[in-house]
């Protein structure tokens, strides 16, 4: 290698982070970002798999507390190879080196509301550390006008090493309670951050962020796929138990239709405060997904009962519940939401109606099948009165990806 290669390389290889307001409009979800993802995969169903084994309302706590704490650091992680990343060899390296430390994350995460707690904390810690190098290289390059902020962020995230590392040392109780203060403080952080005006300009909303949460949300619907298949591997096989499972996919694909048919694909509007909204929302909607898909293995197990176990029966009432009370921000934040506003309106009353409706079969607590096929049917019928809305409005659009240009697109809105 010539020195002049030499130097083309390294030039390459080695770039310096995109700074704020670099915003590529037309960027694609890379592969890198897909890989990066899939060490995502492996924590969550580490946690989804600790509230399987048992559920009890400790652990739902637990769960919330442990999925809460996982999504910030995707958040942050996603955030960044969104607004910063570059198809580099510094790009890839600090990737490579964020899977790493969330494989061994993974390793904990189970055990991270118990035994593993401490060693969970020193991971989580440290991959925050790289999270926060790399924010604080970002500011580097930034112009005076996004400094300040930056710095603050960087702040926030120094903070935030400090106090999940000195949690480690803290009693199991105590140190849930300092992660689930540590959770509020960074859903208030964004809210904050949200009304400055260089976060809206930093933040502007690409097709590429959207595509990168509806991902996710992918992510944590195969957890409803695993948490059937896990159920049903360790029951019998008749009809029954087999239903069981088979209705409790139908939940998943209700969750998968209800998301991607009323939020997936579109843009949220550019001011700040709604996109603030639209990404936090995206929190309690994958959480209340991936604690579905947790208590779908109960479920099977329980599939001969006269009635559904109440805490099952609650948390899978509840996480539809959830589900729909949640995407009602992130609809109303969406830029279509100020094109249709009677059509918004009226979908998240409908959704709303899904969550009291969804409530009342858990309160029920019928029989296992019977619970997966009435919450699977709300689920339909709160995404036909949203298709018929959009319908009624001729509110589609052409496809964009799936359909062939002649058809009318129901996905698009």
């Amino acid at each position: 290698m010539t020195g002049e290669t030499f130097r083309a390389f390294r030039e390459w290889f080695w770039r310096p982070p995109r700074p704020h307001g670099a915003t590529i409009p037309d960027r694609a979800v890379t592969f890198l970002e897909l890989f990066y993802d899939l060490a995502y995969v492996a924590v969550i169903s580490q946690a989804a798999h600790h509230l399987a084994d048992e559920v009890t309302p400790r652990r739902i706590a637990e769960f919330a507390v442990v999925f809460a704490m996982i999504w910030f650091a995707w958040i942050n992680g996603s955030l960044y190879h969104e607004l910063h990343g570059r198809q580099d060899g510094r790009t890839r390296t600090f990737v490579f080196l964020q899977m790493g430390i969330l494989a061994l994350l993974a390793v904990f995460t189970s055990g991270a509301a118990e035994d593993d707690g401490r060693e969970f904390a020193v991971v989580y810690a440290t991959l925050f550390a790289v999270l926060g190098w790399l924010w604080y290289s970002v500011r580097r390059q930034d112009q005076a006008q996004y400094r300040a902020l930056t710095g603050v962020y960087v702040t926030g995230m120094a903070i935030s090493v400090a106090v999940v590392l000195a949690s480690s040392l803290l009693p199991v109780d105590a140190r849930l309670v300092v992660w689930a203060s540590f959770c509020v403080a960074w859903l208030v952080a964004f809210v904050v951050f949200g009304r400055i005006p260089e976060f809206e300009v930093a933040m502007a909303p690409t097709h590429s962020m959207v595509e990168r949460f509806g991902l996710f949300s992918i992510i944590v619907l195969g957890e409803v796929i695993f948490g059937v298949v896990d159920g049903l591997a360790h029951a019998d096989h008749d009809a029954v138990t087999i239903a069981t499972g088979l209705l409790g996919l139908f939940v998943g694909f209700g969750f998968w239709w209800s998301y991607f048919d009323i939020i997936g694909r579109r843009l949220p509007r550019p001011a700040g405060p709604s996109v603030v909204t639209w990404l936090l929302s995206h929190l309690p909607i994958t959480m209340a997904i991936a604690a579905a898909g947790a208590a779908m293995a109960s479920l099977v197990t329980h599939a001969h009962d006269a009635v559904s176990p109440a805490v099952t029966a609650w948390l899978i009432g509840g996480a539809v519940a959830v589900g729909f009370v949640s995407l009602v921000p992130a609809a109303l934040a969406l830029d279509d939401a100020r094109r249709l506003p009677e059509v918004y309106r009226k979908i998240a009353t409908t959704m709303v109606a899904g969550a009291a409706a969804a409530l009342a079969v858990a309160w029920l607590q019928p029989m296992p099948w019977v619970l997966a096929l009435l919450l699977a049917g709300i689920l339909v019928i709160v995404w036909l009165v949203a298709i018929g809305r959009f319908l009624r409005a001729h509110a589609w659009r052409e496809a964009e990806v799936e359909a062939s240009p002649e058809a009318p697109d129901l996905a698009q809105g």
